[in-house]
């Protein structure tokens, strides 16, 4: 239990050389902060023994206490409540069969498994209303299990300690330190973000809370919903994005001798990967790339001349999931290479972009590449196949993200309306502030269920089933769900004012996350052309189901 004291011995700490103040009821010693802190002195040796926590959060977000708390924090107020202790776990249900008489005849009850399928899970979180999705606050949910559970408070703690505290200042580094890249591999999170079951094969690593053999499509939603929650797409494509659309291919489709030799070191952390697609002149239009590869004389490589443009993490990777026209015009003439940056001819340049800084944009220049043909992914001339399975995977997690930040906007709109009074009352107490959130929680909630059951068909269906069946929907959410990002952005800054125009502070997140949104809206396919394939798709399936018009 942390030290207890009086606001008068807290007063008493009022000097240059012994400076404590509060805030919300816990009090830190800043004596020796007092040259680091980025406003200097005098505002702290202004309120030296007195409650600051007005002058904090006018200033500051969450992420600052988080980061000092453990070096600042000498004790608590004691007046400040008692942190609850936690209450213990429920012993487990056993396999029971017990009949009850109703009406006269004898009901068996459900097994264990059954019946905790049917049960809602503990309440977890800041319980905030549609801050977190609904099985996180004790409703009913099909799709969880307590692997899930125990996967999402892993995930949480590790998000919590290492990356929530420092987000900001490695978006204005523009680069998430390695030894992060390198925890997500040793934890065991970059072999389960493949869209496949998870390849212990592979690798040696594991998750802590879930068996190989348990993984699913939903432990694979967690764990990027949950990155998610530190406000920050460069963050989430830094460590997740070329890897997650970059791998898959690989792994489904690649040769058997080069997944084996170049996996291991990409679900380890050791090495990158990124998807090579759009080019200068290809964006949407996939099947007009012309990135030449020409197969040598001798039939032992291709040769690769071209450009790539706006490659997530292309700067930091060893590995480019590349789309190459190795036949005729269109789609017909499209194949997938795996290229290797130790094959010489490979350049690759920092772009500037309006969002996601840390995540490492990157325009590629491929010179005479010579690329062996065991490099090949899939067949020759068949790539545009493989292109098309993988968007399911990157287009559902586009819309996990998009909703998790919709989610962050959200709830920190929230906390910041029962903080913030105008005219003489809390936001929170203004009908046109509830209606916002109100508009923003319907959305949100209403995509996230979607999704919930588009992976779901997704974790029963095969590929090429998934592609055909679920695509034209999993476009049309893509649409939904960047849609419902911006708006929730918009909303959130309109909430904040001028917090949400300057970077740091309470409106850090919102302000980040307004300059993300273009990133989301445009990858992946933008809103219009998702659109539109969403009604194609979905009548060509429809035909071909039985259609009657």
């Amino acid at each position: 239990m942390s030290q207890r004291f009086s606001a008068a011995d807290v007063a008493s700490h009022n000097k240059t050389d012994n400076l404590w103040l509060i805030v919300d009821e816990d009090v830190y010693d800043l004596t020796k902060f007092q040259d680091d802190h980025p406003g200097g002195k005098k505002i702290l040796q202004r309120v030296a023994g007195k409650d600051a926590s007005k002058q904090f959060w006018k200033y500051h977000n969450e992420s600052i206490l988080k980061k000092y708390k453990k070096q600042l924090q000498v004790g608590s107020l004691d007046s400040k409540a008692a942190d609850p202790t936690p209450a213990p776990a429920p012993a487990p249900k056993k396999d029971v069969v017990k009949p009850e008489a109703v009406s006269g005849a004898v009901v068996p009850q459900p097994s264990a498994a059954a019946a905790q399928a049917a049960e809602a899970m503990d309440a977890y979180g800041d319980l905030v209303p549609y801050a977190d999705p609904s099985w996180y606050q004790t409703y009913h949910s099909p799709y969880f299990n307590s692997s899930h559970e125990a996967l999402r408070d892993e995930v949480r703690q590790w998000v919590d300690a290492e990356i929530m505290p420092n987000v900001t200042e490695w978006e204005e580094a523009r680069k998430v330190p390695d030894t992060i890249y390198q925890q997500m591999g040793e934890r065991g999170y970059l072999a389960g973000l493949l869209g496949v079951h998870y390849p212990k094969h592979l690798t040696d690593r594991r998750v802590a809370s879930v068996p190989p053999e348990k993984w699913d499509l939903f432990h694979e939603m967690i764990v990027t919903d949950e990155l998610s929650r530190a406000g920050s797409g460069g963050l989430v494509w830094n460590l997740i994005g070329g890897y997650g659309i970059g791998g898959p291919p690989l792994i489904k489709f690649g040769q058997k001798e080069v997944v084996k030799r170049v996996l291991p070191d990409l679900l380890n952390g050791n090495k990158r990967i990124c998807l090579a697609i759009t080019e200068p002149d290809a964006g949407s239009d996939v099947a007009n790339l012309t990135c030449e590869a020409k197969l040598s004389e001798d039939g032992k490589h291709y040769i690769v001349n071209g450009e790539k443009k706006w490659i997530t993490n292309g700067i930091w990777c060893e590995y480019f999931t590349t789309a190459v026209r190795t036949g005729g015009p269109g789609a017909e003439g499209v194949s997938m290479l795996l290229i290797e940056r130790s094959l010489g001819g490979v350049s690759t340049r920092k772009m500037d972009c309006q969002g996601v800084w840390s995540s490492g944009t990157t325009y590629i220049t491929f010179e005479d590449v010579k690329v062996p043909v065991e490099n090949l992914i899939g067949k020759e001339n068949k790539g545009f196949k493989v292109i098309m399975t993988n968007f399911n995977h990157e287009r559902i997690g586009i819309i996990i993200q998009c909703l998790r930040f919709s989610r962050v906007c959200y709830e920190e709109s929230m906390k910041y309306a029962h903080k913030r009074k105008t005219f003489g009352k809390r936001l929170i107490d203004h009908p046109v502030i509830r209606l916002k959130l109100a508009h923003m929680a319907r959305q949100i909630e209403a995509s996230y269920n979607w999704m919930e059951n588009l992976i779901y068909q997704c974790e029963k269906m095969g590929d090429m089933e998934a592609m055909l069946k679920l695509g034209g929907a999993i476009a049309s959410l893509k649409a939904q769900s960047t849609v419902t990002f911006e708006f929730c952005a918009r909303e959130a800054s309109q909430i904040f004012g001028g917090l949400s125009y300057s970077r740091g502070g309470q409106g850090a997140k919102v302000e980040r996350l307004y300059r993300d949104v273009r990133a989301y809206a445009i990858p992946g396919g933008s809103e219009e052309i998702m659109l539109d394939l969403s009604i194609r798709q979905a009548l060509r399936v429809h035909k071909a189901l039985g259609m009657k018009l």
